[in-house]
């Protein structure tokens, strides 16, 4: 018997002799696949700040609900000034206002109303540590988000100055006297260290 023996031809890509421009190319492995776990927390993580944003934005463009009343045990010498929007006041016109003398005061600077107010209100330790005050910046601008107030005053020295307690009372009666509800309140040395700071 004759059997024919059919000749065993490789396989592409395992070994053996291959022909050039026959078959299939060599086996080749595929790339591994990229993990898309980066991109997700990536794009998750923005979601969040794009968020935050988008919140912020709209708070600062509501601007609160316009209550000036406070429950806490602050002094209201400078809260007295303003006043709570309500609806009366959008349908009613408002008085004509009456025409000033031409003798009109000089506006007070920020550090001589700070000085009144604690002149009125007070400890007697803070109003003499009140008269060293020589500049308050800061203090008419408050959008209760990040308030910051400088009083500048003719001490010297930093935080381990001999002046630092009465810089401490200087905060602390500069908290009676303004309202925020996040504000920083920092009292500097003629040399321009800061002694002392608190929040109001």
């Amino acid at each position: 018997m004759n059997q024919q023996q059919n000749p065993q031809q490789p396989q592409p890509g395992w070994g053996g002799p291959q022909q050039q421009g026959y078959g299939a190319p060599p086996f080749q492995p595929q790339p591994p696949k990229k993990s898309k776990a980066g991109k997700i927390v990536g794009f998750g993580c923005l979601g969040v700040v794009a968020l935050f944003v988008l919140i912020g934005i709209a708070a600062a463009a509501g601007g609160g609900n316009g209550d000036s009343t406070d429950t806490g045990a602050k002094d209201k010498a400078v809260a007295a000034g303003r006043t709570p929007k309500t609806d009366k006041a959008e349908t009613t016109p408002a008085p004509k206002p009456k025409p000033k003398p031409k003798t009109q005061a000089k506006p007070k600077t920020q550090a001589e109303q700070f000085k009144a107010c604690v002149a009125k209100s007070g400890t007697a330790t803070e109003k003499k540590a009140v008269q060293h005050v020589t500049k308050v910046t800061g203090a008419d601008k408050r959008n209760d988000i990040l308030d910051s107030a400088e009083v500048y005053t003719d001490f010297t020295g930093g935080f381990m100055s001999d002046n630092q307690g009465e810089a401490k009372l200087i905060a602390s009666a500069f908290t009676s006297c303004y309202e925020s509800k996040n504000g920083l309140v920092s009292v500097y040395g003629q040399d321009g260290d800061l002694i002392a700071n608190a929040n109001y």
